[in-house]
């Protein structure tokens, strides 16, 4: 019989995602589902699919460490129902339907995703803040040495320049040279990257607009280019500060979807504030 499930609809930045609660921890998602709620035509649609669950009912042991210190964990797939460590937009909208839920009452709690506990921060009504915790740059030495570590190839330009940030998961930020217009570049297929990191990565292109100051445009790991990525805007600020000196902890992002804030926090951690927005709610059938 078909299984009735309810969900809800939210986004952050125009980063869109399916909110699965499950709150008995008794309706896991298979990737086969996870990718049918995602699609636009025949699903709900959405750039990822968060399952809502209790964290000491999670089945994987990186997850279940968490329990003591956050109740709920977001357990997180891409559009194509692969599993991911976490989304940062993802995590302001997680955190939107647990306060509206009456799951978590604090303007500050903490979250279990897959690539470890993150701090939340209500800042009033329309902006939510998130320690997105440590970030690394992925080969330190290269990037000392060059200013970068990878090349991205898109099609009709020679290869561009690319700096490899870990925040949890993977990214690959590209400094967009001045004769290249950002809002031209062709994103409908997925770039090369060289060397293509065993599971994939984020792919953000960046052009700096002014001191602290950047605009970028992602193309997402098991989704493709999506409106807004909020760990892709920490890396690109990131990325653009290595580049420029270490100038500034404070950024501005600006993406297709609107505009985020990054901040450079001590012990080399990074916090991503902006908006979430809950849209619809409803029932959908999953076989």
């Amino acid at each position: 019989m078909a299984d009735q499930t309810p969900f809800t609809k939210g986004h952050g930045t125009e980063n869109d995602f399916v909110l699965v609660p499950d709150l008995e921890g008794s309706r896991p998602l298979s990737s086969e589902q996870a990718a049918l709620l995602a699609d636009r035509h025949a699903g709900i649609g959405g750039d990822g699919v968060i399952r809502v669950v209790p964290t000491a009912l999670a089945t994987e042991a990186l997850v279940l460490q968490q329990a003591s210190g956050a109740r709920w964990f977001m357990d997180y797939r891409n559009a194509d129902g692969s599993v991911a460590e976490m989304c940062g937009n993802g995590t302001r909208v997680f955190a939107a339907y647990l306060r509206r839920e009456g799951l978590e009452t604090a303007d500050e709690f903490a979250i279990a995703t897959r690539a470890g506990t993150k701090l939340v921060r209500f800042e009033g009504p329309d902006l939510i803040a998130v320690n997105l915790g440590p970030w690394r740059l992925i080969q330190p030495h290269i990037a000392d040495a060059e200013g970068f570590d990878a090349l991205v190839h898109v099609a009709g330009h020679d290869p561009f320049s690319a700096l490899s940030v870990d925040l949890g998961n993977p990214h690959t930020v590209v400094a967009l040279p001045e004769t290249v217009d950002l809002d031209d570049l062709d994103l409908y297929h997925h770039p090369v990257v060289n060397p293509e990191p065993e599971h994939g990565t984020n792919i953000e292109f960046v052009r700096p607009i002014g001191p602290g100051h950047v605009r970028m445009r992602v193309r997402e790991r098991g989704v493709g280019e999506t409106r807004s990525c909020g760990t892709g805007a920490a890396a690109a600020a990131i990325a653009t500060r290595f580049w420029a000196g270490d100038i500034g902890d404070s950024w501005t992002v600006d993406v297709l979807g609107g505009r985020l804030r990054v901040r450079m926090l001590p012990d080399q951690e990074v916090e991503l504030a902006g908006p979430a927005a809950l849209v619809a709610d409803g029932t959908t059938t999953l076989a």
